[in-house]
């Protein structure tokens, strides 16, 4: 098997798997709890699997939480880190009998690569984003930025293998850590579910929630974080064509200063127009299916993202969208026959855009495209489910993670 992707295999050597995270259903938040959700599902008919996760317990047997140390509760932000740090170590002292594990994220990384010091279990580690590209965590983590990227360097270089969820990623882990031999790390897209995902006609939701189904609307869904680029977008907004309504879906903030700048930037907005809502609650899944389904576009205008799993999600749901080009939002998105992708120039070393000014006009721009020719918005809409149903079925991405784990058993270090 080569590096740069991986081919579906026979089934995998190791066995029992444990598959580390720190969401699980029916806590998850991000892209990678939404990964690991569905790729559990489908593991669970090709191995022998166990979930590990952060949490409360949870019904099943086969899925195991823990939580942070008590002693490490409080405010200082390095706190974060350091019960990231006591939840590894749990998981590590319940590994004994997993052959692999396979590790989502820095928060569970170091216990994979705990439990292959500890019980000789081959360690596969999922790269959904990488510390070094997210220097803003700093203003979360304070002096645990520290070792968040002390926990992802140290499993990854020592990992068996190593899963990037885009061509792109796999170029930035390699750049990151070029310790990392290059025949480790494998491509392995993110995948979506495409019989839950697709286009609800129902309006019930958008009526709960206040948005008028008449009315053209531009919908956001992600978590207020500096890489979704969500103040790019309410600056490209001010120009959004009138009759547009505005639904950011978006709460959780993940420190104070940029929910303020969020807020603010907010009620600028709605000061000069109408139709912008702001929903700050984590919504059911179906309700956000409702609000993809009736979106006129979808909006990603992140300035990092290894793959971009909501595009898919939106995409599935047969909506255009309108996303930045950069990461491996190119590599789900085609400019022109699924939505429309934006340039994103940026600074050197730096992920901030060389010219935001510039940035927002042309999101915005690209967005009026699409509320202007609204057959346009429906063709795009209709050939993105089509790449979704035939391109990233979570069956053939199981497969392939399986193929890894061939792999990393085979070449254990």
């Amino acid at each position: 098997m080569s590096g740069p992707s991986a081919q579906p295999g026979s089934p995998a050597n190791a066995r029992r798997v444990a598959l580390l995270t720190r969401e699980y259903p029916p806590e998850v938040y991000g892209g990678a709890g939404v990964h690991v959700e569905y790729l559990a599902r489908e593991l669970r008919e090709l191995v022998e699997l166990d979930v590990h996760c952060w949490g409360e317990p949870r019904e099943d047997p086969r899925v195991h939480a823990y939580s942070a140390w008590q002693e490490l509760s409080g405010t200082a932000p390095e706190l974060a880190a350091l019960a990231t740090v006591s939840v590894d170590l749990l998981m590590a002292a319940r590994l004994g009998d997993a052959e692999l594990v396979h590790s989502h994220t820095w928060y569970a990384q170091f216990a994979g690569h705990l439990a292959k010091l500890i019980h000789g279990a081959a360690h596969v580690a999922t790269v959904h984003s990488l510390e070094p590209l997210r220097p803003w965590k700093a203003e979360q983590l304070g002096g645990g930025y520290a070792l968040s990227s002390f926990c992802e360097r140290t499993a990854l270089e020592a990992a068996d293998a190593v899963i990037a969820v885009s061509h792109s990623s796999r170029a930035d882990i390699l750049r990151a850590y070029p310790e990392i031999e290059p025949d480790r790390v494998h491509v392995v897209l993110n995948g979506i579910d495409t019989e839950e995902y697709r286009p609800d006609p129902g309006t019930d939701v958008l009526e709960r929630l206040g948005v008028d189904p008449a009315r053209p609307s531009v919908v956001f869904v992600g978590r207020i974080t500096r890489q979704k680029g969500v103040p790019h977008l309410l600056r490209a907004a001010r120009d959004f064509a009138p009759d547009a309504q505005l639904v950011l879906c978006a709460g959780a903030p993940d420190t104070p200063e940029i929910g303020v700048e969020v807020a603010a930037l907010t009620a600028e907005l709605t000061a000069t127009r109408d139709g912008v809502l702001w929903i700050q609650e984590m919504l059911p899944k179906r309700e956000v299916i409702q609000l993809l389904s009736h979106a006129t576009v979808f909006v990603c205008p992140s300035i990092y993202e290894p793959l971009g799993i909501v595009n898919l999600e939106a995409m599935a749901c047969e909506t255009a969208v309108v996303a930045s080009a950069t990461g491996g939002i190119v590599e789900v998105v085609r400019d022109g026959v699924t939505g429309l992708l934006v340039p994103l120039d940026q600074q050197p070393g730096s992920i901030d855009p060389v010219d935001p000014e510039r940035f927002a006009a042309e999101f915005a721009a690209a967005v009026n495209r699409l509320l202007a020719d609204p057959d346009l918005a429906r063709e795009l809409g209709r050939a993105g489910r089509r790449r979704a149903v035939e391109q990233f079925g979570w069956r053939a991405i199981a497969e392939q993670t399986l193929a890894v784990y061939d792999f990393a058993a085979a070449n254990r270090r």
